[in-house]
């Protein structure tokens, strides 16, 4: 399914993260909940002055924003270029709340410099 025809999730669904995020940032969580219960996305890396790189994105999906999502990117269906990290999955979802808002944006499905540097372990 594509971004453009994600249905919102249903409001209990939502209504279990709302506490997690600033106010103007909730009115994504509907459609970001059914983007996160798909388990997977493909998108490309931006790089500037380069070839956009492309990657599979997929994670394990807990509807309660405590527990923990193991996400996995594998980039130019490379093995050799396969990532991994954990984190709560209300913070995952927030990152997917970027990737939402940047889509919007751009037309590109790519997650934020703050994924990338988590994922990376920069930070």
């Amino acid at each position: 399914m594509s971004i453009n025809q994600l249905k919102p999730a249903d409001k209990g669904e939502v209504a279990v993260y709302v506490p997690y995020y600033p106010e103007k940032r909730r009115k994504y969580l509907g459609h970001t909940i059914s983007l996160y219960k798909q388990k997977n996305l493909e998108g490309a890396r931006h790089v500037e002055g380069g070839e956009d790189i492309p990657f599979v994105a997929t994670w394990n999906v807990s509807m309660l924003p405590s527990d923990l999502t193991r996400c996995r990117m594998q980039f130019d269906d490379n093995a050799e270029l396969s990532y991994e990290v954990m984190m709560p999955t209300n913070e995952f979802v927030d990152f997917l709340i970027d990737l939402l808002l940047n889509y919007h944006r751009t037309h590109g499905i790519d997650f934020s410099k703050g994924f990338y540097r988590k994922l990376l372990r920069y930070d």
